[in-house]
């Protein structure tokens, strides 16, 4: 009898058990899951100063973007293309701390903590984040070209605005530079959406409905 009530009880506990994570979306092999986009929402929410918000929208918004990075993550892997040093992820956290705590660590500290990630994940989210622009930048950078007529062109049309914003040297010459490089940032970002949301058409994704509410 005894182990009879053990055997119920142990039956008992876990038809109780809470399931706490589970399968999101799938991209190609990789699955993400439940546990997968909590910790984007915190991270995220935290980079950018916003309250936590885990409503289905939330969710929703946050598995595009985990798609996403699954998708330029396999490209980065296929490619072979450089990855940043964590030192590049460290000094980012330094400025981080910098900027926004002051320089207290321990202020940096409560905050991570009032979000639930810890130091380490919010490095490897910042080393991800310098992954992924070193990615585009080597990509899609080298098919950018932008011509002088274009950057004649922008200037004659902001000539006002260039002249309030740079009332000390406003020449074509010194400011040909600062317009060029925006502009080619620009192409680099337009070619990469391009180039994302056809590799998102391509890829099979398949989401869990139930995942989201």
């Amino acid at each position: 009898m005894r182990a009879l009530f053990l055997l119920l009880t142990m039956v008992g506990a876990l038809s109780a058990v809470v399931v706490l994570d589970r399968m999101a979306v799938i991209v190609g092999k990789h699955v993400i899951k439940t546990s997968d986009i909590d910790w984007d929402l915190r991270v995220t929410e935290f980079l950018n100063r916003e309250p936590l918000d885990f409503s289905s929208q939330a969710k929703r918004n946050s598995a595009e973007r985990l798609i996403d990075q699954e998708i330029i993550r396999q490209e980065i892997v296929t490619g072979n293309y450089r990855r940043p040093a964590d030192s590049d992820a460290e000094a980012l956290e330094t400025q981080l701390k910098h900027d926004r705590f002051a320089g207290s660590v321990e202020g940096m500290r409560a905050e991570l903590q009032r979000y639930g990630i810890t130091e380490d994940q919010l490095r490897a989210q910042l080393l991800w984040q310098l992954t992924v622009l070193r990615f585009i930048d080597e990509r899609f950078r080298p098919a950018v070209i932008v011509t002088d007529e274009e950057v004649h062109s922008y200037y004659d049309q902001h000539r006002t605005e260039l002249r309030r914003q740079y009332p000390d040297n406003n020449s074509f010459e010194a400011l040909e530079p600062k317009i060029r490089s925006p502009l080619e940032g620009q192409r680099i970002n337009e070619n990469f959406n391009q180039w994302l949301e056809q590799a998102r058409k391509r890829a099979r994704i398949e989401y869990r409905q139930e995942a989201f509410q």
